[in-house]
């Protein structure tokens, strides 16, 4: 299978935005009493390789940073990150996966 570059970046990418927007978005909801973002779906917006962005939402808006098991399942799906991370580097350096940058 042949993955290229800029899709992967753009899909990683844009992963990242989703998931920060959502702690933003739930923050507010916070704020104003309205229902919330189930924590499950805050979790999942962070596993496919987005927990930077759930992350860097968590600390810029200050979401769920005193929650304990908040933040000890974040660091599962960070953990989760990472191992897909190197799922995806030794298929592609066992020839499962090319990754190829290709010019549009």
């Amino acid at each position: 299978m042949t993955i290229p570059l800029g899709m992967l970046c753009g899909l990683v990418l844009v992963a990242n935005a989703v998931a920060f927007a959502a702690q933003g978005l739930d923050k507010r909801k916070a704020a104003r009493g309205a229902r919330r973002t189930p924590e499950r779906t805050l979790l999942l917006l962070g596993l496919p390789l987005a927990a930077p962005g759930m992350l860097l939402g968590m600390r810029v808006f200050r979401h769920k940073t005193r929650k304990g098991s908040f933040v000890a399942k974040a660091a599962l799906v960070t953990f989760a990150n990472l191992l897909m991370l190197v799922a995806l580097g030794w298929s592609a350096t066992n020839g499962l996966v090319s990754i190829e940058l290709v010019l549009y």
